[in-house]
Parts: structure tokens; C-alpha cells; sequence
């Protein structure tokens, strides 16, 4: 495990470089020059010269591109052109809140989603399985920023039970921040949910038809122990790089949810950034969104062995 983990590390270092030059290249790309932006309306060149000097925007792409990442390193991520505040200011004030969101959104959809998938392929052809299966159709095919309209119409206007937007830290009421963010958190957790749960059926399907399942009943297990200890684990294993991938996606940033609830999270802050022509910001988000998916499949490929036990030798 330790040597496998070592490989893995050793591809992360040269995955992440890529990435980094990736962004930045890309970054580049994008219309606008951000001293004239800094400048105001008046653009005074004396100004503008000013400011291509302390961003480094006269020097050659390869010399910014060094600058950049020696900032990186050094855990600097650059200054929003903006507000003048330091990047890495900004990711650590909106990622706890994305953060909570996210594994909030995941959590539901795995109670609701591997389990209505096992469900489902045992129960395969009953009503049960149609059941689990309208469900994820409902999932995979309803909007989010439609299903999120509806809940606050329903919850917040009609009955008046949750808050229809806003966000309160956790540390300063703990019920408060629960009832802002249980809504935005089922939004995106259904369609996540209904993901999990035909993954978790399919890869349900194939391992209960395997031999070893075959000879667990035949030796008299209980179906409880052949479908929760010999069957789900090894069924996991499809199901937790899916997961992995998922959780991804929601810590870069839930945007259209964010907006539709107006949580200070991620989504909004790169959203704000494009139309704002911020590129540290940019560069900054997009980076830390990389790191954490590549992180984020490190760590499913080590929950392999603890799912798997055969993976260990």
C-alpha cells in the first residue's frame, strides 16, 4: 500500500505543474488588460504603467508565469484587482462555506442514493426497483436552479418554515446556519443521489450474480450478511471513484445553487471574479479547485483498500 502510495504522490507533483500552466496559459486568453481596469476611467497611461510594472505585466509569459508560481509556493496566490484583498484571504473565507454545503449535499445523497440502489437491484423487477428507478430519472433530469425556486415557494413563502436565502456561520448559530443551508444542500444532493443510486444498482447487479456470492448463500448465510459484507463492499468500489469525482464538483463551486440561495461560497466568488475580469482571483479558485480534485481521487483510490481487502496484497 505504502509503495502505491508513494507512485501516486510522485504523479501528483507533475499532474499539478501541468495544471498550473495550464491556467495560466488559459488565462491569458481572456480580453482585457487588468491595469486599465485598475486605472479606472480616466486610464491615465502614468497609471497604467504603474500598474504593469507591479503586476509584472511587462515582462515575457514565461517570467510572469515564474513569478506566479514562485507566489504559489510560497503560499501566495496573488491580490484581487478589485477589492485589493490577497487571494488566499479569499479562498479560505468562502471555502468553509462551499465546504459545509458540499458534504452537507453529499451526505444526503448517500443515505439516500446507495441505499436505494442496493434496494433496487435486489428488489430487481418490483416495485421497488421501478420505484428507486422514477427516482433517479426524477434526479438526473430535474434543475437545479428549478427545484431550488420550487423548495423556497414552498418552505420559505407558502409555509414559512426555512429561510429562502442567506447564510449564517455555524459558529455563531448553529440551528440558524442548519435551516439556511438544508435546502440549498437537498438541491444538489438529489441530483447526486439519483447518480449514486444507478451506479450502486448496476455494480449491485453484476456482484450478486458473481460466484462468490453464490457460494455465500449456498453455505447458508444470512442475506443480510451476503448482501451488506460480500456484495456491497465489493460493489463499492466503482461507487466510491464516482463519489470521489462527485464531491469534486460540488467543493468547486455549486454555482447556479449558490446564486439562487445566495451563499458566499465559491460558486460566487468565481462567477463574481470572470465578470469582474480578476484574474488572480481566477487563477487562484481554479488552482485550489484542481488540487482538491486530484486530492479527492488520491484519497478514493485508498479507500480501494480499505473496501477491498484483495487490493492490500
Amino acid at each position: 500500500m505504502f509503495e502505491y502510495l508513494a507512485r501516486r504522490l510522485a504523479t501528483i507533483v507533475p499532474t499539478l505543474v501541468l495544471v498550473s500552466m495550464l491556467i495560466f496559459a488559459l488565462q491569458q486568453l481572456l480580453p482585457g488588460d487588468p491595469a486599465k481596469i485598475l486605472a479606472g476611467e480616466e486610464q491615465d497611461p502614468t497609471v497604467i504603467a504603474y500598474l504593469h510594472k507591479k503586476l509584472h505585466l511587462d515582462e515575457p509569459l514565461p517570467v510572469r508565469y515564474a513569478y506566479w508560481v514562485g507566489g504559489v509556493l510560497r503560499g501566495d496566490l496573488g491580490e484581487s484587482v478589485r477589492t485589493q484583498q490577497p487571494v488566499r484571504d479569499l479562498v479560505l473565507q468562502k471555502l468553509p462555506v462551499t465546504l459545509e454545503l458540499g458534504l452537507l449535499a453529499f451526505a444526503i445523497a448517500l443515505v439516500i442514493g446507495v441505499p436505494a440502489g442496493v434496494v433496487s437491484a435486489i428488489g430487481r423487477g418490483t416495485w421497488w426497483d421501478h420505484l428507486a428507478n422514477v427516482f433517479a430519472l426524477w434526479g438526473l433530469s430535474t434543475p437545479n436552479f428549478w427545484l431550488g425556486i420550487m423548495l423556497i415557494l414552498l418552505f420559505s413563502v407558502q409555509l414559512g418554515w426555512l429561510p429562502a436565502s442567506g447564510y449564517v456561520s455555524p459558529f455563531e448559530d448553529l440551528g440558524a446556519n442548519l435551516a439556511a443551508m438544508i435546502m440549498p444542500a437537498f438541491v444538489l444532493g438529489n441530483a447526486i443521489a439519483a447518480v449514486l443510486m444507478r451506479h450502486t444498482r448496476s455494480a449491485m447487479l453484476q456482484v450478486l450474480a458473481a460466484d462468490y456470492v453464490r457460494t455465500a448463500r449456498a453455505k447458508g448465510l444470512s442475506e443480510r450478511t451476503v448482501v451488506i459484507k460480500h456484495a456491497l463492499r465489493n460493489a463499492l468500489t466503482p461507487v466510491i471513484t464516482l463519489g470521489a469525482l462527485e464531491l469534486g464538483t460540488l467543493l468547486s463551486g455549486a454555482v447556479l445553487t449558490e446564486q439562487v440561495f445566495t451563499i458566499p461560497g465559491f460558486g460566487k466568488l468565481i462567477v463574481d471574479a470572470v465578470f469582474n475580469r480578476d484574474y488572480a482571483v481566477v487563477q487562484g479558485v481554479v488552482l485550489v479547485t484542481a488540487t482538491v480534485y486530484i486530492l479527492l481521487n488520491l484519497l478514493a483510490d485508498l479507500a480501494y483498500f480499505a473496501v477491498n481487502p484483495r487490493l492490500r496484497h
